[in-house]
C-alpha cells in the first residue's frame, strides 16, 4: 500500500512539474499575440504584472500562515534582499525578455532562457571558485551550439534585428541565473512559496512604476484583447506555473522537476507553430535538441 502511494505521489509530481513547464511556456506566445496590436513591451509588462499582483499577495498571505514563516519572522535585512531579489530576478528579468520578443521569435527565445544553467555555473566558478567539471563544459558547448544554430538561421530570415533581440533574451537569461545564486541562503530561511510571492509582487510594483514613470496614462487604453491577454498571462502563465512547480518540487524533488521542465522549449515550439503560424525548420529542431541535451546535461552531472 506504501508504495502504491509513492507510486502516485511520483506520479503527480511529474505531471504537475511537466503542466507547469508548459504554463511558463505559455508565456512568450501571450506575449507575442500581445504586440500584433502595436502595444509596447512596458505597456504588456504592466498589464501582466498589474493583473498578477493580487495573485502573488494571496501567496505570501498563505504562506505566511505555516509554522516555519512563524518561526521566522521578516527581518530589514530580509526584506532589503528579497526587493533585491525582486528587481533583479523578477522586474529586470522580466522587462528584458518581453523587450527581446519584439524582434525574436517565442521558440528562439524559450531556448535562450534555457541557457539558465550554464549561466548559474559560470558565476558560481567565478564567485565561488566551485569546481567546474568536464562534462559540464562539454554539456555547455552542446547548448551554445544550438542556439547558435538556431539564431543564424533567424538572422537569415528576419534580419539583424534577432540579434538585438536575442541580447536582451540573453540578458534576461543572465539576471534571473543572479537571483537563483542569491536566493538560495534566504529561501532555506523564509521558505520558497513566501521567498516567490514577496519577491514576485516587488517586481509587479516596480513594473506598474515603470508604467507611471515612462509611458503617458493614455498609453493603458489598449484593446479589450491585450486585457484578456494579459489576465490569462497573469494567472496561466505566470502565478500558476508557480504553484504547480512548488507542488511538484514537493513530490518528486527539484532535480526530477527541473528536468521534466525540459519539455517547455519544445511545448513552446509547438505552441508556436500552432498559434504563432511561426515557422518549423530542421536548423530549429537539431537546434532544440542540442540545448535540451546540453542542459540535460549540465543539471545531471552538475555538482549540487
Amino acid at each position: 500500500m506504501e508504495n502504491v502511494k509513492v507510486s502516485k505521489s511520483f506520479g503527480s509530481g511529474l505531471l504537475l512539474a511537466g503542466l507547469g513547464a508548459i504554463a511558463f511556456s505559455g508565456k512568450a506566445i501571450i506575449v507575442k499575440l500581445s504586440y500584433r496590436y502595436h502595444i509596447d513591451a512596458v505597456t504588456v509588462i504592466m498589464y501582466r504584472m498589474l493583473f498578477a499582483l493580487p495573485l502573488f499577495m494571496i501567496m505570501v498571505a498563505w504562506a505566511s500562515r505555516s509554522d516555519h514563516a512563524k518561526q521566522n519572522p521578516l527581518t530589514m535585512r530580509d526584506v532589503l534582499s528579497i526587493m533585491g531579489l525582486g528587481f533583479i530576478g523578477y522586474y529586470l528579468s522580466s522587462f528584458l525578455d518581453f523587450l527581446g520578443l519584439q524582434y525574436i521569435s517565442a521558440g528562439l527565445e524559450r531556448l535562450i532562457l534555457y541557457l539558465s544553467p550554464t549561466f548559474v555555473m559560470l558565476i558560481g566558478r567565478i564567485l565561488y571558485k566551485k569546481k567546474v567539471e568536464p562534462i559540464r563544459i562539454f554539456a555547455m558547448c552542446i547548448s551554445y551550439a544550438g542556439i547558435c544554430l538556431v539564431f543564424w538561421q533567424e538572422v537569415s530570415l528576419s534580419g539583424t534585428a534577432v540579434a538585438l533581440g536575442s541580447f536582451w533574451v540573453l540578458a534576461s537569461a543572465f539576471t534571473y541565473s543572479l537571483y537563483l545564486i542569491f536566493s538560495g541562503e534566504l529561501v532555506h530561511k523564509i521558505g520558497s512559496l513566501r521567498l516567490v510571492g514577496w519577491a514576485s509582487s516587488m517586481a509587479c510594483i516596480c513594473c506598474i512604476l515603470q508604467f507611471l514613470l515612462v509611458e503617458p496614462l493614455s498609453a493603458a487604453n489598449v484593446p479589450i484583447e491585450v486585457i484578456e491577454l494579459s489576465i490569462i498571462n497573469a494567472v496561466a502563465c505566470t502565478a500558476t506555473p508557480v504553484l504547480l512547480v512548488m507542488l511538484a518540487i514537493e513530490r518528486i524533488g527539484a532535480s526530477m522537476a527541473s528536468q521534466v521542465g525540459m519539455i517547455g522549449p519544445l511545448s513552446t515550439l509547438f505552441l508556436s507553430v500552432l498559434i504563432l503560424d511561426e515557422s518549423i525548420n530542421l536548423s530549429l529542431c537539431m537546434g532544440t535538441v542540442l540545448v535540451i541535451g546540453g542542459i540535460f546535461l549540465v543539471s545531471k552531472f552538475g555538482s549540487k
